[in-house]
């Protein structure tokens, strides 16, 4: 099915995602990207749906292409202070507050959301899979988070986060068991026990 390209004609709307909530490591990195309306691309998609290869080269049609965009993140400390959901939910308001263009509306991926200084916002249950602007939001904040995660993992090589970008894989958790938690773990998770 394609993509929409918004949810309101004539309106300058903004998509928001994040991508790092299921992590055990690591900031949750959320984007806001406002799309000219007749802007599309071939492998525009959930950037959980495109191969790594993919997502880069249509976040590089995006940077290019965006009439606006920003990406901003949520430390592990912060998560552990907020939990996930408002974490996420604040790395959304920081990236929107970096756009030097204000949208009138706001199209945010999921159920969830707290309003952000007037502007009308919608949540949309798989959003990113239905909406151009919160897909390129998606993959904006997915590939800063990667490569944030590969930039970490070389202090940190024993936990794997080059391959695993922190989600709680088998071998993350055995590393997790043996080592223990490092600074950017997130001590408010808990991790299923491997027996």
């Amino acid at each position: 099915m394609a993509l929409l390209p918004y949810y309101r004609a004539g309106m300058i709307e903004a998509g928001c995602d994040e991508a790092g909530r299921g992590c055990l490591a690591g900031p949750v990195f959320a984007a806001a990207v406002i799309l000219p309306p007749d802007w599309d691309h071939a492998l525009l998609n959930d950037s959980k749906k495109l191969l790594s290869k993919h997502r880069e080269e249509v976040r590089g049609a995006i940077l290019s292409s965006a009439i606006e965009w920003a990406v901003a993140s949520c430390s592990a400390a912060e998560i552990d202070q907020y939990n996930i959901l408002q974490a996420s939910i604040l790395a959304m308001h920081r990236a929107i507050d970096q756009l030097t263009v204000r949208p009138e509306g706001l199209l945010i991926d999921g159920n969830r959301f707290n309003p952000y200084l007037g502007i009308p916002h919608i949540c949309l249950i798989k959003g990113d899979a239905r909406y151009r602007s919160i897909a390129a939001a998606s993959i904006l904040a997915k590939t800063t988070r990667d490569a944030y995660m590969k930039e970490i993992a070389q202090e940190y090589p024993e936990y794997g986060w080059d391959v695993n970008k922190g989600y709680p894989t088998l071998a993350h958790r055995k590393a997790l068991e043996l080592l223990g938690p490092s600074v950017h773990h997130r001590t408010s998770f808990r991790v299923k026990s491997l027996v």
